[in-house]
């Protein structure tokens, strides 16, 4: 089991960066930087919805939602690393430099982390906006996220009662 759902972690994340580079983010427009961002974070709500229903109903809760957090992670930084490779490209103005796939992926990764080396910065109001933006979601995402999947794994965890119920919570039987 664990075997395979490293695989399956490692499958997704190298789809997920593949698709990422193959993207060609450097002919686009606002509406595309738009329209990535808001479709991709539509699916990340999505997959993560998916995701917590699966970890609900798996018989290995945990290694269930560490594939979880390993697919919703890459995504969502992906989606981001796109939208600044596209708003770098649409006006030299948006960041410090113009920005390569992997200087996207990187300065996404950066905000998510909370490095901040300062050698890429957002320039304008739009990309600053942007970057808030960012910033905002990666606290929801390491508060909100990780509590709802490891509240479904808890969830999981519980005994069930004689008719498949979950039990609810300090309530006497």
């Amino acid at each position: 089991m664990i075997v395979r759902g490293a695989l399956r972690i490692t499958g997704s994340a190298t789809a997920l960066v593949a698709i990422y580079y193959l993207l060609p983010l450097n002919h686009s427009s606002a509406w595309v930087a738009v329209t990535i961002l808001v479709t991709g974070l539509v699916v990340f709500a999505a997959l993560v919805a998916l995701q917590v229903r699966s970890i609900i109903r798996s018989a290995f809760p945990a290694l269930r939602a560490i594939e979880a957090l390993a697919t919703s992670v890459p995504l969502f930084l992906l989606l981001f690393a796109s939208t600044y490779v596209v708003m770098a490209t649409m006006s030299a103005s948006n960041f410090g430099e113009r920005l390569t796939h992997t200087d996207g992926l990187y300065f996404a990764v950066t905000v998510f982390s909370t490095v901040g080396f300062g050698d890429i910065t957002a320039k304008t109001q739009a990309a600053r906006l942007v970057v808030t933006g960012q910033m905002a979601a990666d606290l929801v995402i390491l508060g909100l996220a990780i509590k709802i999947i490891a509240g479904a794994v808890s969830r999981r965890r519980q005994p069930e009662d004689a008719d498949g119920a979950q039990p609810a919570g300090d309530t006497p039987r």
